[in-house]
């Protein structure tokens, strides 16, 4: 029998707060981070509205990060102990420190990205000399922010993937995949934020380069993860059975074929063949599918009939949600695909209408 225990005499059990923390903490310096690279890809050091929109996400995602690390204490009143008793061995106590340099340095690039709407509120006048102190230092400023929020990504992954229990992710690669998973969330966060909150022009240069680079990242993220894979193929006994686990049996079956299969690699592969204003409506449709209709009454009666047949509610209703989110993918997009093969055939192609970026477009205008 395998020994999945070597090296700790317990199990590991982290609940959601610990979750949530390493998706707002990625958020919070893949955001930043790819806010100051563009700036210095541009060699500039402005106050765009990507960079205005990528600190804002970059403090509130960190500090909420930081509350739910705190709440998950025993003792959350002695979270201050933390920051005063230091392991310069341990990662975690190296974490620590990177996150109370980057805490306070976010917030500072934050206002100075953020003056002039600052500013503009009468009763926060008497903060422009000093956000205009702390603007001269601007180039160092982002330097030193952009080095600590790369740490901040990576920090996590190497802290997981110290846990050698787990094969899964006791990996060195496991750092420079949440490097990269940080980098794609914070990227789609600032433009969402940018285009909505700061007037960014979606068919402006900034939000162009970053659209350009999300897929650099996703090969990025796929490098990683075929590392990874490949790791455990010709790891030892418990990584070929960690990788064993993700291969075999019907669950195995289930996540390969339904999830990463039909909910993912087609509807990808079909975005690249079907104009884009039926993608624009596929992707928008399924997340309005899997809202008030799905949530409040179709996955409580797959709940209750779950119940009624013996089942279990966490594996075999919840799975409901996706299924509904996956399915408006897929059969709009298949009608696009049908609408050019139609198109190809007709003496003359139709031509869709030029819609513009705020209209609401109805599924049989695009038809």
């Amino acid at each position: 029998m395998l020994d999945f225990t070597i090296g700790l005499t317990e199990g590991v059990a982290w609940p959601w707060p610990i979750a949530v923390y390493l998706f707002l903490a990625g958020i919070s310096g893949g955001a930043v981070a790819v806010a100051i690279c563009v700036n210095l890809f541009r060699g500039v050091h402005l106050n765009t509205p990507i960079m205005k929109a990528a600190t804002l996400i970059g403090f509130i995602t960190i500090v909420l990060g930081m509350i739910c690390l705190v709440l998950d204490l025993t003792n959350p009143l002695f979270f201050w102990r933390i920051l005063v008793y230091y392991n310069p061995t341990s990662v975690m106590s190296i974490g620590v420190m990177a996150l109370l340099f980057y805490i306070p340095l976010v917030f500072v690039l934050m206002c100075v990205a953020l003056q002039q709407e600052i500013t503009s509120v009468s009763w926060l006048k008497w903060l422009d000399p000093i956000i205009s102190f702390f603007a001269k230092f601007r180039v160092a400023l982002d330097w030193i922010v952009l080095i600590l929020a790369i740490a901040i990504c990576a920090y996590t992954g190497f802290l997981i993937s110290a846990l050698i229990r787990f094969p899964l992710i006791n990996t060195a690669v496991l750092p420079a995949l949440f490097v990269a998973s940080g980098f794609s969330a914070g990227c789609a966060a600032t433009k969402v934020l940018a285009a909505w909150l700061f007037g960014a022009d979606r068919h402006g240069s900034d939000l162009h380069v970053l659209h350009a680079a999300e897929w650099p990242i996703m090969a990025v993220e796929a490098l990683c993860l075929l590392m990874i894979i490949i790791a455990l193929v010709s790891g030892n006994a418990a990584a070929q059975a960690a990788f064993a686990a993700f291969t075999t049996g019907m669950w195995a079956q289930v996540f390969w074929v339904g999830a990463v299969g039909i909910g993912f690699l087609i509807p990808l592969a079909l975005s690249f063949f079907v104009p884009r204003t039926f993608t624009a409506i596929a992707f928008d449709s399924g997340g309005v599918a899997s809202g008030p209709l799905t949530a409040t009454f179709m996955l409580p009666f797959a709940m209750g009939a779950c119940e009624a047949l013996g089942g279990n509610v966490m594996t075999d209703a919840f799975g409901l949600v996706a299924l509904v989110a996956m399915m408006p993918l897929i059969t709009v997009q298949v009608m696009g695909a049908i609408y050019v093969v139609k198109s190809r055939h007709a003496s003359q192609e139709p031509q869709l209408p030029d819609f513009g970026d705020n209209e609401i477009i109805e599924l049989w205008e695009a038809c």
